[in-house]
C-alpha cells in the first residue's frame, strides 16, 4: 500500500511539472505546419498577447495624418507583422490610385492646352 502511494505521489508531481511548464499543453496540442526555426525548443509556448489598446489602422482614404496616427498593437517580438503588412499593403494601393489619377489629370490638362493652342492660332491669323 505505501508503494502504491509513493508511486501515486510521483505521478501526481510529474503531471503537475507537465501542466506548469507548459510541455504537457504542447504535446496534447495539435501541430501547426510551419517551417523550423533554428533553436526553436519549445513548440509554439507563447500566445498572442492580449492588447492594452486597439490598433488604428488606416482608413480607406488615407490622408498624411492618417498615417501620423497609425498604431500597431505590440506581440511578443514588437508589432503584430500582419497589421503592418495590411497598413503597408493599403498605403501602397492608394499611393497608387493617387499617382494613376494625378497622371490622368495631367494628360487632360495636356489635352485641352492644346485643344486651347490650336483654337487660339486661327484666331490669331484672322486678326492679322
Amino acid at each position: 500500500m505505501s508503494f502504491f502511494l509513493v508511486f501515486l505521489a510521483i505521478v501526481l508531481i510529474g503531471a503537475t511539472a507537465l501542466i506548469g511548464t507548459d510541455l504537457g499543453a504542447g504535446m496534447l496540442r495539435r501541430k501547426r505546419a510551419r517551417a523550423p526555426l533554428a533553436g526553436d525548443g519549445f513548440d509554439d509556448g507563447f500566445d498572442e498577447p492580449v492588447a492594452s489598446l486597439p490598433p488604428v489602422l488606416l482608413p480607406d482614404d488615407a490622408t498624411p495624418s492618417d498615417v501620423d496616427h497609425v498604431r500597431f498593437a505590440l506581440g511578443l517580438r514588437g508589432y503584430r507583422m500582419d497589421q503592418v503588412d495590411q497598413v503597408l499593403d493599403d498605403l501602397r494601393d492608394q499611393l497608387a490610385a493617387r499617382n494613376a489619377e494625378i497622371e490622368r489629370l495631367r494628360e487632360q490638362l495636356r489635352d485641352r492646352a492644346s485643344q486651347l493652342a490650336a483654337a487660339e492660332q486661327p484666331a490669331a491669323e484672322d486678326r492679322t
